[in-house]
């Protein structure tokens, strides 16, 4: 398996870590090889959004807030 380093916003990381607390993933790696796979999946689905079609929420983070992200 190919090693990737990444740097993410404080606020990414502390929900992986919060998923891992209440056991949704088993710990830190499988929880970003899943989240990434599946939005990797999500996106071959959807592919990429043009900037003109977009939702308009990509400004404020996904849910309309600017510190919220859902995967």
């Amino acid at each position: 398996m190919a090693k990737v380093e990444i740097t993410i916003p404080e606020q990414l990381e502390m929900q992986i870590a919060r998923m891992v607390e209440e056991g949704e993933f088993l710990n830190r790696q499988e929880a970003v090889e899943e989240l990434l796979s599946t939005g990797m999946r999500a996106y071959q689905t959807n592919g990429p959004m043009d900037d003109e079609e977009g939702t308009g929420l990509e400004d404020d983070g996904m849910m309309g807030h600017e510190d919220e992200y859902v995967f």
